[in-house]
């Protein structure tokens, strides 16, 4: 029986997925800003955005084990961790954390993408490098 990485395996679909919505939020500026918007009028929204990064924030932390000479398992641990923070203010002050990234949105949509785009292409070659 082989073990799986899963630290591998979680920076790659990390990676991918910020990869991905970052170049969506290229094609199609504005995007964010509405779905941020959106969440903000929904409670129902609210609750599952919340929710939802909750699980994975918590399934990323908890997975990750905390190795000092393993710089990218610690990394995904801290951003699990930072996912759970987040989380935790989605679900108890969205009213004041959309407004923080709606102005965000509003003056810095291309850096914000073109960092996403950055940051997920770092963590998946970070990812993949660890297959053999």
């Amino acid at each position: 029986m082989t073990a799986i990485d899963v630290t591998a395996w979680s920076a790659l679909l990390l990676g991918l997925t910020a990869l991905f919505a970052g170049i969506g939020a290229l094609r199609k500026p504005g995007a964010w800003r509405t779905m941020i918007e959106e969440v903000e009028r929904s409670p129902a929204l609210q609750f599952v955005c919340g929710m939802l990064e909750l699980v994975i924030g918590a399934v990323i932390y908890l997975a990750n084990p905390w190795i000092p000479a393993d710089l990218l398992s610690c990394a995904l641990k801290g951003m699990g961790g930072l996912m759970i923070i987040e989380a935790l203010a989605i679900l108890g002050f969205v009213d004041i954390y959309t407004q923080f990234w709606l102005r965000s949105l509003t003056h810095m949509h291309r850096g914000w993408a073109m960092s996403t785009v950055a940051l997920g292409l770092v963590m998946a070659v970070a990812g993949a490098s660890r297959f053999h």
